[in-house]
């Protein structure tokens, strides 16, 4: 039986591309409002309430009014925004993470999709807290490279468009005030008491993610052997995926994995310091792959079901 699907919010960059994503399946059964109703809380409510499934794809404050308008209790919401990712009510959206997280997933009605910048730190950190390697109260540093997707509709037309700033032909770094809405989310689901020094750059091309830790060998509890034996050990699916040497002639592009929804990650450096890396598509496995991910679970469907891996 098809499963009815709703889209709160089809009209964002992400909300578009889950929808490009899932039209065409055969096991599903989309809900849309026209355009006039779009915005119109009680069609929304409507369609909410009628799914099987729902996404919302609205800044946090939309998101937690969609969610407050759910009155059917089998109605499962897949929600994108920031709003609800450290809601212990929420299942996190990272199955990879372990077997626990994929059980809270399947069988959630309320889950959070990670964060773009979130999913490569998070992927980074668990697996080591979770091994004694690092230390929960340990203060990490974390840069990230990412595409101008990851500003939605705005920063895209800003870079697209044909007056545009020269500032923009450089990499700009930004959320200076360390007050990333994604630092939360970061700290807690990682498993550490202090959130990182943060610093996300965006640059001059359209997708792809590259977030680094660099890490002291003195401050952690092993070597960078043991950190990729746990990498290797915990990251053998199809969609996250530990590599060996993963670089390119001594380069890491972050556009190696962009069109795909699948996560690389590697460990480079030396015996005194270590750089850990995660390399994805922010739209993919930051953001709409990971969403389509989760929903194949909640539909007990093939894991990569509609996924470019």
């Amino acid at each position: 039986m098809k499963k009815k699907i709703f889209i709160d919010g089809s009209a964002g960059t992400t909300g578009l591309d889950i929808f490009r994503r899932i039209a065409g399946r055969e096991d599903i059964e989309l809900i849309t409002l026209p355009e006039e109703q779009r915005k119109d809380v009680s069609a929304r409510k409507k369609a909410l309430n009628e799914a099987d499934i729902a996404f919302l794809c609205l800044p946090d404050a939309a998101a937690i009014e969609s969610a407050g308008l759910v009155e059917n209790e089998n109605t499962v919401l897949l929600d994108t925004s920031t709003a609800h990712r450290t809601d212990d009510a929420w299942a996190y959206g990272f199955p990879e993470l372990s077997e626990k997280h994929y059980e809270k997933i399947k069988n959630s009605k309320r889950i959070a999709v990670p964060g773009c910048h979130a999913s490569g730190f998070i992927a980074l950190v668990y697996p080591l807290i979770e091994s004694g390697i690092l230390a929960g109260d340990a203060r990490l540093s974390c840069f990230s490279l990412t595409g101008y997707s990851g500003g939605g509709k705005k920063m895209i037309a800003e870079y697209e468009g044909e007056d545009r700033n020269v500032l923009l032909d450089a990499p700009r770094q930004y959320a200076l005030a360390q007050k990333h809405k994604h630092l939360p989310e970061m700290a807690k689901i990682a498993g550490l008491e202090n959130a990182p020094v943060f610093c996300p750059i965006v640059g001059d091309f359209y997708s792809g993610m590259e977030v680094t830790i660099p890490l002291f060998a003195c401050d952690i509890n092993g070597t960078a052997e043991d950190i990729k034996k746990v990498y290797a050990e915990k990251y053998t699916g199809g969609v996250v995926k530990y590599v060996e040497n993963g670089d390119e002639e001594g380069f890491a592009s972050a556009g190696k994995k962009s069109g795909t929804d699948a996560m690389e990650i590697s460990v480079f450096g030396n015996e005194e310091r270590i750089l850990l890396t995660a390399r994805y598509d922010n739209l993919g496995k930051g953001a709409c792959g990971a969403a389509i991910e989760c929903l194949n679970i909640v539909m007990g469907a093939e894991l990569t079901e509609g996924m470019n891996i």
